[in-house]
């Protein structure tokens, strides 16, 4: 390592205890591991393609958490569903550099960190739907919960149930013969 280099070099990969440390195992000086290095034990990385609405206008950056709203068609009508919370951000577009933060740029793709489980429902809603970002305060720990509103609930229409016709009235009657013609006469009904 060269003497008087004050810029820091991160692994590319992980170290045994004792493992000499040589020039071809870290970065260059200052140049960041990618986001291999910045995956948690059991996590995959997802890309979500975003533009300018549903990328929060270029503010997202490495390390931010977001949640995740998927909306579609369900059952023959509109919505917006939360189907994933305080995601955190690896990458956007290919960069993994956090600090960058003085730069708003707009972005083409997002890289998150997940499970295989959300990895897996992230690239079904994708390809079934659109997905938006949603920014996570830097302190909020709230749980959301579940969100999900269609165009009825989103314009406050409330779908009338008719109500069911009420059943006319029952007429009980009895026919007698009199004189060779014949009487209808109503009478109570018993049942």
């Amino acid at each position: 390592f060269w003497e008087g280099e004050t810029r820091p070099r991160a692994a590319l990969r992980s170290l045994e205890v004792f493992e000499p440390v040589l020039a071809t195992k870290v970065t260059e000086p200052g140049v960041d591991a990618g986001i291999n290095a910045n995956l948690s034990a059991g996590m995959r990385a997802f890309t979500i393609n975003v533009d300018v609405s549903s990328g929060v206008s270029g503010f997202l950056r490495p390390g931010d958490r977001v949640d995740v709203y998927w909306t579609g068609n369900a059952g023959g009508q509109e919505v917006t569903k939360l189907i994933d919370e305080a995601v955190k951000l690896i990458a956007i577009d290919q960069s993994a550099d956090a600090d960058r933060s003085a730069e708003t740029m707009i972005a083409r793709t997002v890289t998150i960190e997940g499970t295989p489980q959300q990895v897996a429902a992230l690239s079904l809603a994708q390809q079934t739907g659109r997905l938006t970002l949603s920014l996570v305060g830097a302190g909020d720990v709230t749980e959301v919960g579940a969100v999900e509103i269609d165009r009825n609930s989103l314009l406050g229409i409330v779908e009338e149930v008719a109500a069911p016709e009420a059943e006319p009235e029952k007429i009980c009657t009895i026919r007698t013969n009199k004189g060779g013609e014949i009487v209808e006469t109503q009478i109570p009904c018993t049942n």
